[in-house]
C-alpha cells in the first residue's frame, strides 16, 4: 500500500534542520480506500500546556509503543489494518532509514491518528530528546491554506518565522529528524472549517522511552468522533 519508492528516492533538506516531503505514498485506488474508512472510534481529547507549547486536538492509538499489532483492531477498516501491517515491516523501517540516514531497524515505533477540529492547534516546539524521526502522513482530499491546519516549518519558537507550510493533502508526507533546532507546529484551524485536519503521526523512538501520548496508567474517556464534515 505505501509505495515505499517514494520515501527511497527522496532528499532531506538541511535548512533549517533535517526535514523532508514525500509525496504519492498511495495508488489513487489505496488513497481512497483510507479516507473512506478514516477512523472515528476509541479517540480521547488532548488539551493542554507542557511547559512549552499549548495544543488541543482528538487522538486515537493506530500502534502502541513498541507493540506488534494495532490497537482496537477490530474496529479498523481492511485499508488501515493493512496500512499498520505496514508500518510494522522491516521494509518501512528500511525506506525509512535509507532517507534519514540513521538507523530505525530496531527502534520501538508509535503510531497515532488525529482529528484537528476548529479551534485545534499545536503551538511551536521541538520534539523531545526520546523521538528520532517522525513521518506525518496527510488524508485530506481537499484543503484551503487559509483553514490553517497546517505543518509549519519554523526557524525559531515564533509562529512569524515559518520556512514552509505543508497541507494535509491526502498522499502527503512529512519527515522530521528530530534535533534542538526542529521547531514545528500545526496552525489553528479557523472556526467555520467545515471538515476536520486528518493525519497520522509515526513517530520512531530511543530505546526505553516511554509514550507521552499514552502514558503509563492513562485512563482518558475514549469516545467516537461524530462531527460531520465535508470529508464524509
Amino acid at each position: 500500500m505505501i509505495q515505499l519508492s517514494r520515501i527511497e528516492q527522496q532528499t532531506l533538506a538541511t535548512d533549517p534542520y533535517e526535514w523532508g516531503l514525500v509525496n504519492d505514498l498511495f495508488t489513487p485506488q489505496d488513497a481512497a480506500a483510507l479516507t473512506a474508512s478514516y477512523p472515528r472510534d476509541h479517540f480521547k481529547t488532548v488539551k493542554g500546556y507542557d511547559g512549552e507549547k499549548g495544543y488541543v486536538y482528538e487522538a486515537r492509538s493506530l500502534i502502541g509503543m513498541g507493540a506488534n499489532e494495532p490497537t482496537f483492531a477490530d474496529a479498523l477498516g481492511a485499508a488501515w489494518r493493512q496500512l499498520a501491517a505496514e508500518l510494522l515491516s522491516d521494509e518501512y523501517r528500511a525506506a525509512l532509514t535509507k532517507l534519514t540516514g540513521l538507523d530505525l531497524a530496531r527502534v520501538p515505533i508509535e503510531a497515532n491518528v488525529f482529528h484537528y477540529t476548529p479551534g485545534s492547534w499545536l503551538g511551536p516546539h521541538v520534539d523531545l530528546k526520546d523521538k528520532i524521526v517522525t513521518h506525518v502522513f496527510y488524508f485530506n482530499q481537499a484543503w484551503d491554506k487559509t483553514d490553517g491546519g497546517c505543518l509549519t516549518i519554523l526557524r525559531s519558537p515564533s509562529m512569524a518565522d515559518v520556512v514552509a507550510d505543508v497541507a494535509p493533502l491526502l498522499g502527503t508526507s512529512s519527515v522530521l529528524v528530530r534535533s534542538d533546532k526542529s521547531w514545528h507546529a500545526v496552525s489553528r484551524v479557523v472556526e467555520g472549517c467545515r471538515r476536520s485536519r486528518r493525519s497520522m503521526t509515526v513517530t520512531f523512538y530511543h530505546p526505553g522511552s516511554l509514550s507521552t501520548m499514552w502514558p503509563p496508567g492513562d485512563a482518558s474517556p475514549l469516545h467516537d468522533y461524530d462531527q460531520p464534515d465535508d470529508e464524509g
